[in-house]
């Protein structure tokens, strides 16, 4: 086990650094610079603007070489130091970010482990109960292969503006300042309710799907059928064949992890929700850069986390997978 933890940890920080210099690099690939989108909202003088123009430069070390500056990132990377924003100048990208994380887990935990978790029961009876089957096979093909977007608009159009039901725009009411409370909580939730619903219904679908599918698989596969010969009862059989099929939907979690990032960012772009894809749509129309950067970041780190965490249940699920990874 030690060594399977080894092998994946080296792969894991290998992806990191490829994927947090990619990040790094990308934002710079964009034409203009983000000093100039901050002085152009100030509406300054032309002698004043370039003063300044000129200060910012230095300030943000957009006059050092590449080389120097992807350095220099690396460095204050392991300090903690993500930068400022020049979006929301003078605020640190970090401080920013911290505000927006709250609004992404309570959005994306609930649709990610709750979908799973539904779409794989519901899988599960569709496989055994033909009118279900009938039902959530056309239903799931619907869901999973709708954009998350479109759906949130739909959503959005018919449950917030004709029927009024829902609010289609932020997290919380404007005229309402967080703090705990019940009528803050009650609020809360009832921004949240569209973005979630939409998250969860794509990705319930292809859980049913998959789960459904699997578990046909398995009640025909040998196993199965030398288990029926034997006069074994049929729950036995179907126990067996759920925790089979159970492995690639946990393998299809981790994969999903990765998926959902762009179903976020669409929803919450929608929506209006601020969470991290409401503040990358921001960091590109004003050209921060390290805004920008940092958003990516902290979704690369979460996104690579989440698949370490479940490589290391399906390890203790599945012993064949280490066996195969340290050649034991």
């Amino acid at each position: 086990m030690g060594r399977y933890l080894g092998r994946k940890l080296l792969i894991y920080l290998l992806t990191f650094f490829f994927a947090v210099t990619i990040d790094w690099l990308i934002p710079r690939l964009m034409p203009g610079n983000p000093v100039d989108t901050m002085i152009a909202r100030m509406a300054l003088r032309a002698d004043v603007a370039e003063v300044l123009r000129s200060y910012y430069i230095r300030a943000f070390q957009l006059d050092l070489p590449l080389w120097q500056q992807y350095l220099n990132f690396w460095i204050a990377l392991f300090r903690g130091d993500l930068g400022v924003s020049t979006w929301l100048f003078p605020q640190p990208v970090i401080a920013v970010i911290y505000r927006a994380v709250p609004y992404d887990l309570l959005l994306l935990l609930p649709a990610i482990l709750l979908s799973w978790i539904a779409g794989n029961q519901v899988g599960a009876m569709a496989a055994r109960v033909r009118w279900l089957d009938n039902t959530i096979l056309p239903l799931g093909y619907i869901l999973t292969a709708t954009p998350y977007m479109w759906l949130a608009l739909l959503l959005a159009w018919a449950l917030g503006h004709v029927a009024g039901l829902f609010p289609i725009a932020g997290a919380y009411s404007f005229n309402i300042r967080p703090h705990l409370s019940w009528l803050f909580i009650q609020d809360l939730l009832w921004h949240w309710f569209l973005p979630f619903t939409s998250l969860f219904l794509v990705m319930f679908g292809g859980w049913a799907i998959g789960m459904r599918n699997m578990i046909i698989y398995e009640l025909e596969a040998d196993y199965s059928r030398y288990l029926e010969a034997l006069g074994a009862p049929q729950r036995l059989i179907r126990k067996y064949a759920f925790r089979n099929a159970m492995l690639p939907q946990i393998t299809g979690l981790a994969l999903q992890l990765g998926a959902i990032v762009a179903g976020a960012l669409a929803t919450e772009i929608v929506f209006a929700y601020p969470g991290t894809g409401y503040l990358i749509l921001q960091a590109v129309q004003n050209q921060d850069y390290f805004l920008l950067q940092g958003c990516f970041l902290f979704i690369i780190t979460g996104v690579l986390l989440a698949n370490f965490i479940i490589d290391i249940i399906y390890a203790l699920v599945d012993p064949r997978t280490r066996l195969g990874m340290t050649g034991e």
